[in-house]
């Protein structure tokens, strides 16, 4: 007899061994006809694996995130069946599942063009509808190798060959198509039915540069039709907000490849860089935070003091003189620790905190380089608090209420958390460990959040928070962080006098808040489509003269704005007015001012909001106060 337990609590018992799908079809055809695999005693399988012993079981539908990931994994599987019925030559390499999708890599004579990724796409549809058993079997290692190599899949044998000897391999077979996988895999081929392919694009054999070039056919798969098109209008969304292209548009920014990982801001790019730069000056001072400013280069012998050489030694940029070897800094802490050390501190001097905008560099690969979101040469909002271990959780608590309003300012209220905690190697005692998880808990806890445990993700020196912002389409993006560093201070040498005058290591917090400016920016610019709020506008106001008559008088009003502190420009060109709105209304300007004779004479503005909405006819001193109000609400 077996009993299988359902997440209900309930109990099914079966005389003998039963597959996940006869225990779907026991509870009800409407199960069975919905079930994707199951998941015995928190493993994901197949609906034909056979339970022989008792378990605990849920079924698994497209109702599931599980589901979802199936129903992937099995895409990416339709995708190599697909190439492969319509490119017998094409080699199969590996098809992983990755967020919001999939992918397969492979090798092929030619490129795949864009009608090749429509041919496959139809033929995928077309086995989808043929719906195909997916079974599985399992071959020894070295019968899988010989298997693969007589149907001229070298890559696949090559996969295998890495497997230690004596060990037995899954292969699944849809059709006339069979690959190696641990699986699981939906039922069939039916269950696949709404996917799209997006792109192709290069990627070398296991992820180094001295192999072939293999070609990597992205794709999508969801569970419904309103999820994949959700999914693809999100997408043109997002497409309409790439920074890169507002960061052209709106005249903000370029990259070139005269210096690859770093950006030349323009003038209306470094006023936005300005404005948030000023804005965290503002926070740090606030705040009790010391601002300071490290060097950029520093010799290699501190780097490896702190741990960063051994590590980081592959991402950083270094250079040499009079024969010694320095690195440009990856980061900013060592450098506050040094500073920290000048002259003695004692227990009454903290919580000691310390705030630079520190320009790091990062030697990251080509491929990984994204705009401005992703350079090698970028800056920091990094902040170190030097503290007691009583005073970690009122410093954690402080931090996290502030970096709610920072980022409410910035216009992003939904955050998510995520609390690190201690990996299997670590250092310090378990009492520092349960003291430092406590207090980072606990801020969240005070704040009223809701978070999340990532069990073991912790460095090995101390447990962080990450702070993730949610974006207007629903993006997640992780900037904030809040890290409890038992080590660092301590390796470096800096120590503080103690109440009783004993000498001991300060707790160092590591936090930043937007992170890098450049990512940070290159969020702001998509999360607001290049509409930014008035007091992140590059241009606030632009004042327009209907004709040459009115060009005194918009200057004049420009002037007087700017007096006030406002970004305000004149544009008196002889273009028609209406050119001259559409022109300003395509760099998503907050605010337009027109004027004519009648304002002229009346020392009036007519103002257009941004979106096309008239706001009418007022002075110029109601306009001034009406934007000044904006720009200190940070609406």
């Amino acid at each position: 007899m077996i009993s299988i337990q359902l997440p209900d609590g309930s109990k099914r018992p079966f005389d003998a061994p039963v597959t996940v799908g006869q225990v779907a079809a026991s509870i009800g055809a409407g199960l069975a006809k919905a079930a994707l695999g199951g998941k015995v005693d928190g493993r994901l399988v197949d609906l034909s694996h056979l339970i022989e012993q008792d378990s605990q079981l849920s079924i698994i539908t497209d109702k599931d995130a599980d589901g979802l990931e199936l129903i992937r994994h099995s895409t990416a599987h339709l995708l190599a069946y697909a190439v492969k019925e319509l490119f017998p030559d094409a080699q199969v390499t590996i098809g992983p599942v990755i967020e919001n999708g999939f992918y397969y890599d492979f090798s092929y004579k030619r490129a795949f063009t864009p009608e090749d990724l429509q041919a496959i796409e139809a033929k995928m549809q077309e086995l989808a509808k043929k719906d195909e058993k997916v079974e599985r079997r399992v071959l020894p290692r070295n019968e899988a190798i010989a298997h693969f190599k007589a149907m001229g899949e070298a890559y696949k044998a090559e996969i295998i060959g890495s497997i230690p000897a004596g060990e037995d391999v899954s292969l699944y077979r849809e059709g006339a198509f069979e690959d190696l996988c641990r699986g699981p895999h939906v039922p069939s081929t039916g269950k696949l039915k709404h996917f799209k392919l997006m792109k192709v694009a290069g990627a070398y054999w296991r992820g180094d540069h001295r192999n072939e070039m293999l070609q990597r056919v992205y794709g999508t798969a969801w569970a419904s039709k309103d999820d994949l098109q959700a999914y693809l209008t999100r997408l043109e969304e997002a497409e309409k907000r790439d920074h890169r292209r507002l960061g052209k548009e709106l005249d903000l920014f370029h990259l070139d490849e005269h210096s690859p990982g770093t950006v030349f801001w323009h003038p209306k790019g470094w006023t936005l860089w300005q404005e948030v730069e000023q804005y965290m000056r503002r926070v740090y001072r606030d705040n009790g935070y010391q601002e300071v400013k490290g060097p950029q280069i520093v010799d290699r012998v501190l780097w490896e003091k702190s741990g960063h050489w051994e590590k980081y030694r592959e991402a950083m940029f270094t250079t040499e003189s009079e024969k010694r070897e320095y690195a440009l800094k990856p980061m900013n802490c060592p450098g506050h620790i040094l500073i920290f050390k000048q002259g003695v501190k004692s227990y009454r001097d903290l919580p000691l905190r310390y705030g630079e905008f520190g320009q790091c560099h990062r030697n990251e690969p080509t491929g990984g380089l994204h705009g401005i979101m992703r350079v090698r040469a970028f800056t920091q909002d990094d902040g170190h608090i030097f503290c007691t271990e009583d005073q970690i959780l009122p410093e954690c608590i402080a931090y996290t209420a502030l970096l709610q309003k920072v980022y409410e300012d910035f216009g992003f209220k939904d955050i998510l958390y995520k609390v690190a905690t201690r990996p299997a190697a670590r250092i310090g005692s378990e009492e520092i460990w349960d003291k430092a998880e406590h207090a980072l808990i606990e801020s969240l806890r005070a704040s009223g959040c809701d978070y999340v445990i990532a069990p073991g993700d912790g460095a090995f020196y101390g447990p962080k928070i990450e702070y993730t912002l949610k974006d207007a389409l629903g993006r997640e993006w992780q900037c904030g962080t809040m890290q409890v560093d038992f080590s660092m201070a301590e390796r470096l040498g800096a120590e503080y006098v103690a109440e009783d005058s004993s000498h001991r290591p300060p707790v160092m917090l590591h936090r930043a808040i937007v992170g890098s400016l450049e990512r940070f920016i290159g969020i702001l610019i998509e999360q607001h489509a290049g509409a930014l709020p008035a007091w992140l506008a590059p241009t606030q106001v632009a004042v327009l003269s209907i004709s040459e008559h009115q060009a005194e008088y918009a200057q004049e009003v420009a002037k007087m704005l700017r007096k006030q502190g406002v970004r305000a420009e004149a544009d008196v060109r002889g273009d028609k007015i209406t050119y001259k709105i559409r022109a300003h209304s395509l760099q998503k300007l907050p605010y337009i001012c027109v004027v004519g004779d009648k304002e002229r004479e009346q020392h009036s503005v007519a103002v257009r909001a941004r979106g096309n909405r008239d706001l009418g006819v007022m002075t110029v001193s109601d306009f001034a106060s009406k934007i000044a109000a904006d720009i200190d609400a940070k609406v």
